[in-house]
This record gives C-alpha cells, sequence and structure tokens, in this order.
C-alpha cells in the first residue's frame, strides 16, 4: 500500500470521525430541546455558553433520574381538584388569599409527586425535566405572589397568577382541575366570579 493511500485512508478516517462527534453534539442539543422545550432556550441565554448550559440541563436530568416520582391516585387527583375549585371560589372576596392558597396547593402536589420543594431554585431544576412546557408559568406565578406579600399586585394580576399556578397544577395533577366547570380552562378563574 501506497504512502498517499495511507494518508488518504487517514484523512477519510479523521473526517468520518468528525462527522460522527458532530452528529452525536446535534443529536445530543437536539434530544435537550426537545425535552426541555423553551427551558432549553432560557438557560443557554442565562448562561451565555451553550455548552455549559446544555451540561446544566444534563446535570438536572441525572438528579432528576434520582427521585422518587409518585403518580397521583384518583383520590387524591379528585382532592386537589376540589381544592383548586374552591380556591377559585374564594378568589372573589380574597384574590391576594386565594392565590397563597394557589401556591401552598401546588407546594403540596410537587412534593406528593416526590419532587423536593425546599429550595425554589432547586424545585425548579428538578420540574424542568418533565414539567418544562409549563414552568414559565410557575415563574410568573411566584413572582406575582411575590409581589402580592409585598402588597404591590393588581387584581388582574392576581387573576394572572391563579391562571400561571393552574397550567403548572394541570400539568403535575395529569387532567384539568376543573374537569366539571362549564368555563373553558384558558378563561382564568370563571368571569361571573371575579370582582
Amino acid at each position: 500500500m501506497s504512502s498517499t493511500l495511507i494518508i488518504v485512508l487517514v484523512l477519510l478516517l479523521v473526517v468520518g470521525a468528525v462527522l460522527v462527534a458532530v452528529g452525536l453534539v446535534a443529536s445530543r442539543r437536539r434530544a435537550l430541546r426537545q425535552r426541555f422545550g423553551p427551558e432549553y432556550d432560557r438557560v443557554v441565554e442565562s448562561t451565555e455558553d451553550r455548552r455549559a448550559a446544555e451540561r446544566e440541563l444534563r446535570e438536572r436530568e441525572r438528579r432528576h433520574a434520582e427521585l422518587e416520582l409518585r403518580p397521583l391516585d384518583p383520590a387524591s387527583r379528585e382532592r386537589y381538584s376540589a381544592s383548586w375549585e374552591e380556591i377559585q371560589v374564594r378568589f372573589v372576596d380574597a384574590p391576594d388569599r386565594a392565590v397563597g392558597e394557589a401556591d401552598e396547593l401546588v407546594t403540596r402536589l410537587i412534593a406528593e409527586r416526590g419532587y423536593p420543594t425546599g429550595d425554589y431554585d432547586d424545585q425548579l431544576a428538578h420540574l424542568s425535566v418533565e414539567h418544562a412546557n409549563t414552568l414559565d408559568h410557575y415563574r410568573k406565578a411566584h413572582e406575582i405572589n411575590e409581589r402580592t406579600s409585598r402588597g404591590e399586585a393588581t387584581t388582574e394580576q392576581l387573576r394572572q397568577a391563579l391562571v400561571h399556578y393552574r397550567a403548572l397544577f394541570a400539568d403535575l395533577l395529569g387532567t384539568e382541575p376543573l374537569a366539571n366547570s362549564t368555563h373553558h380552562p384558558s378563561d382564568g378563574p370563571d368571569r361571573e366570579r371575579q370582582p
């Protein structure tokens, strides 16, 4: 075999290895984007380093795999749905209290499903693996709830917070909480019940 042929074969092998490596990186990136949805973009934007962001997301997957997540039994699902409906009814008379109760109910549901509830940022990281598409709702609801505790939220913002909490709540519950209700899930709290 001539030295030219050997060089050509080595170059082909190197080029092939590079193409395989690039394909693997692209495949892993696609899988992370698909799994984390909008959370992928948020993490990439916040770190400004795609490789570091992808390491962070893979680390989230690893930590998430260590959790012992539990599905809800039908009785628990029904209790949570009933509690949610009660919160929406109370919104009319005490919107700020209803939003606080929604936050507490979502936190209890998160805990019952097996997610940690101690540190808010850790909670978001764990939830992002399976609930990335509703996580931004949770962030917005939490932000409004923080303003509520300082007395800075309007009634409309409180209504939006309840709608945001409901998005994650329904995702964690695995069903729309007001299955027997006559209003559409995207309407937020019943308009006739609102102030």
